[in-house]
């Protein structure tokens, strides 16, 4: 038997995300937002929704760009702390020791310590209403090269140790049950 809530955000667990932005040194800025998703494969799009009164708001708004930089169980607190520290008052980047550089295709700033840092240009802005939606293409990724697999190339996100928010609390994600298609799979391929 269910019992009924009344009407909320409950799709959970969801990304922690650090959202980089700024075209220059003085401006970057750090937020951390688990309102962040993939919308579109081809051509590939995600968002990031945000309030209009965050300092980074007006910031992307403007500058039209930013990146959605994983976190991991080495960035949690830092992904925590620049999830309730405003970049009004503080330098986000010198407060958590985290490293900026530059990215590759847009003009903003990657954290160098994120396991992949995803660089993303505004298309359209949707206002929402406690949030808007910025819709985005993704022009480039850049991965950390220690999770790149030697042979392969492919990029082995499982040993990144993400985290994910759920509900209030962070999570290191679990242990693998399956992959894409193993229902399905014949006996004896299912690995």
């Amino acid at each position: 038997m269910k019992e009924q809530f009344k009407p909320g955000t409950m799709i959970y667990p969801v990304p922690a995300a650090m959202i980089s932005c700024g075209s220059n040194e003085e401006e970057y800025n750090i937020f951390t937002a688990s309102w962040t998703g993939t919308v579109c494969t081809d051509p590939p799009m995600c968002y990031v929704s945000i309030r209009p009164s965050r300092h980074s708001y007006d910031i992307i708004k403007r500058n039209g760009e930013f990146v959605i930089n994983l976190t991991n169980e080495a960035l949690a607190r830092a992904t925590d702390w620049c999830g309730v520290k405003s970049g009004r008052d503080f330098n986000k980047f010198k407060e958590m020791r985290l490293t900026p550089a530059k990215t590759q295709v847009i003009n903003s700033v990657i954290i160098e310590e994120s396991p992949l840092s995803i660089e993303c240009k505004v298309e359209q802005i949707i206002p929402l209403g406690s949030h808007d939606m910025f819709l985005a293409k993704v022009v480039n990724v850049q991965a950390d090269r220690k999770y790149l697999d030697p042979e392969t190339g492919a990029f082995r996100l499982s040993d990144a140790k993400l985290i994910a928010y759920n509900h209030g609390h962070y999570y290191k994600l679990g242990e693998l049950i399956g992959k894409f298609g193993w229902s399905v799979q014949k006996k004896g391929k299912r690995k």
